[in-house]
Formats: C-alpha cells, sequence, structure tokens
C-alpha cells in the first residue's frame, strides 16, 4: 500500500523502502505539561517591525486598514481563464503590424519575470520582517495575487501561441530588460536576507528605502506605466482580451502600492525615520535611466498613438504622484500628464482610481458590479 494516500487516516504507515521512519504502534499520547499563562497581548505593543506582540493573534487590530486591504483584495477574486482570447489570436497574427507585435510581446516579457519577483520580495523579504498579523495576512494575499498574475502572462503566452523560452529568456538576452530586472534584484537582495536585523539603524533605513523602491517605484510607477502600451492597443480595438486581464491585474497593483505607502508612511513615523534626500534621489535616477532605456527597446518604433518618449514623460508624471502621497519631494518637477486616458483605461469600465477618489466596492469573480 502507497504510504502516502491520505484517505486511509486510520491504517498504520508500512515500513518505507528509501528509508522513511516507521510509524511507532506502541506509542501512547500523553498530556503535555501546561506552559504558565501568558499575559493578554495588547494592540499597543504591536509595530510594522521588531513587535513585541504575539505575532500570531490577529486581534485586536493596531493597523486595521490593513485588514480591510485584506478584505477588499478578496473581493476583487478572479482567474484569467474568465476572458476569452479567442479575438485576441486573431488580432495577434492578422491585424498587428510588427512593430506592435515587438511591443506586445516585450511587455510579456518583461511581466512574467517581475512577478515572479515581486512573489518573492513580499514572501522572503517583507512580510517575513513584519511583525503584525494583519499586515502580514494581506501579503499573503498579495503573495497569491502575484503568482495569480504570473499564470495570467502564462495564459496569454500560451493561447497566442508564443514560444515560451524565447519569450521567457529575453528578460536574459536583451539588456534594455535585464537591466529593469538587475536594479530590481540588486536593491531588494540584501534585505532578502532572514538574518537582516532591524534593530540595527542603518538596516532599518535600508529597509525602508528598498521598500519605497519595491512599493512605489517598482510597483507603483514601472507596473502602473509598464501595462500602457498594451492599453493603447486597446483603445484601438485590438488585443482586447489581453487588455482586460492586464485592468484586473493593475486593479491588484493599485492595491499593492496603495498598501505599500500607507506602511511606508506608518513606519517612517513609528521609527522616528527619516529617508535620506540623496539616497532617494539616487534610486529615481536609476529607475529613470533603466525605464527609459527599457521604451526605447519596447517601442523603437513608435505604434500609432504611442511613442517611447510619451512613455518616459509619463513615467515621470507618475513618480511625482507617489512622492506626493508618500510624503517626499518631487523627482521631476513639472512632469506633465501626456496620457490623461491611462487612469481611466488602467481601471475596468468606470470604476474610479484608487488614488485619487474611492475604489468602488468589489465582487468576487466575474460578477464584479460598477457604479
Amino acid at each position: 500500500m502507497n504510504a502516502f494516500r491520505f484517505d486511509d487516516w486510520d491504517t498504520p504507515v508500512q515500513p518505507a523502502v528509501s528509508g522513511i521512519p516507521t510509524v511507532n504502534r506502541n506509542f501512547s499520547p500523553k498530556m503535555e505539561t501546561h506552559a504558565a499563562a501568558l499575559a493578554p497581548t495588547n494592540a499597543a505593543d504591536k509595530r510594522i517591525v521588531n513587535g513585541k506582540a504575539d505575532i500570531n493573534q490577529l486581534a485586536p487590530f493596531k493597523y486595521p486598514w490593513a485588514w480591510e486591504f485584506f478584505l477588499k483584495a478578496n473581493r476583487n477574486h478572479w482567474t484569467p481563464l474568465e476572458i476569452g482570447m479567442a479575438q485576441d489570436v486573431h488580432d495577434y497574427h492578422h491585424k498587428l503590424s510588427p512593430a506592435e507585435r515587438h511591443v506586445f510581446e516585450n511587455v510579456l516579457a518583461y511581466l512574467t519575470t517581475s512577478d515572479i519577483l515581486a512573489m518573492r520580495n513580499i514572501g522572503l523579504a517583507v512580510m517575513e520582517k513584519m511583525s503584525a498579523p494583519e499586515l502580514q495576512i494581506y501579503q499573503a494575499r498579495q503573495v497569491y495575487e502575484e503568482a495569480l498574475h504570473t499564470w495570467t502572462y502564462q495564459h496569454c503566452i500560451e493561447s497566442l501561441g508564443l514560444a515560451q523560452q524565447e519569450i521567457y529568456n529575453r528578460y536574459r538576452v536583451v539588456p534594455e530588460i535585464h537591466g529593469k530586472i538587475a536594479l530590481a534584484n540588486r536593491r531588494l537582495e540584501k534585505v532578502l536576507r532572514s538574518d537582516f536585523d532591524l534593530t540595527d539603524r542603518a538596516n532599518l533605513h535600508e529597509f525602508a528605502l528598498s521598500y519605497f523602491f519595491f512599493a512605489v517605484i517598482f510597483e507603483g510607477c514601472w507596473f502602473y506605466n509598464g501595462f500602457t502600451p498594451v492599453f493603447a492597443l486597446q483603445r484601438r480595438g485590438l488585443m482586447k482580451g489581453a487588455a482586460e486581464q492586464l485592468q484586473y491585474i493593475m486593479r491588484d497593483e493599485v492595491l499593492h502600492c496603495a498598501f505599500g505607502i500607507r506602511v511606508i508612511r506608518e513606519l517612517l513615523i513609528e521609527e522616528n525615520l527619516s529617508l535620506d534626500p540623496t539616497a532617494l534621489r539616487q534610486l529615481w535616477d536609476e529607475a529613470e535611466a533603466a525605464e527609459t532605456a527599457y521604451a526605447g527597446y519596447i517601442l523603437r518604433e513608435p505604434i500609432l498613438g504611442y511613442n517611447a518618449e510619451l512613455h518616459v514623460q509619463q513615467f515621470r508624471f507618475i513618480a511625482n504622484r507617489r512622492a506626493r502621497q508618500v510624503g517626499v519631494a518631487e523627482p521631476f518637477p513639472g512632469a506633465e500628464n501626456v496620457l490623461p486616458w491611462l487612469d481611466e483605461q488602467a481601471n475596468l469600465r468606470k470604476e474610479k482610481n484608487f488614488f485619487e477618489t474611492r475604489v468602488t466596492e468589489y465582487q468576487t469573480g466575474g460578477a464584479l458590479a460598477w457604479d
């Protein structure tokens, strides 16, 4: 009998041939000695990092807004299989120009790697170091959503019949795509260590700066701006299924970024910490340089209604918006909103944008209701 069946709970495990220990049939469970009672958890003892409260006890909340993020995320549940891709297959093979196919494929190539990187960063660096369970529980949902986004890109790749090895390897062989991933890895690598001591003030600043890069730049700027070339195709009636997939992803990413901004603001207050302006300036300059190179590659030939210059200008405008939301200086003063349709396009139908107004109520799956 297979020792790993899960429908025969009462059957003893048989001796294994590969060194797996057998069940001790003479074992008789005894009552464990009761440990000393613990003091009740006080919500005031919770902190974003270095907290003293019980990490296993969800309530009472100190950060009720984090729980609301978790509830809102679950009301936005969806899967890529809910959206038809048949018309996209026809569009890709019969309507897109070579320049448009180049744009679409390379946006997918960047996103497939980026969301796996995001998933690992949240699960291994951020979630593990935050000491309030209401923060962790939303981030557990965020890890799932990043995996869902990766599934979505894979679903698009499979539906269109693209060469998977070629698409997935572009981040390794195309310098302009690799540059963004390499920058993210460098900025996030140090805080991935499990022994990164956040009681050290220098390390705490490094963690805050790393999380700023991840939540504000990587998710809040690169992702928010990164879907725009596909939305530009959607506005012309092309690749509408893929664009709708990205709109669902955008709703998740808007929440991820908003959560991250809230965490950063509260972390800086709790720890009496300020982000070094010189370090922030370097972050923005590196991010802009990487985004400019990337835009120059994916949009080496402009497509109707969209080009590399517009892409970079919109990155600067979004960067200023994110900086204001955190409460730091705008990195690109005077940057203009050259794509006023992006906020509307990035949100399904008439849903309001989370950052500018309020998000309308979500419902589960494909039965979303709209104001």
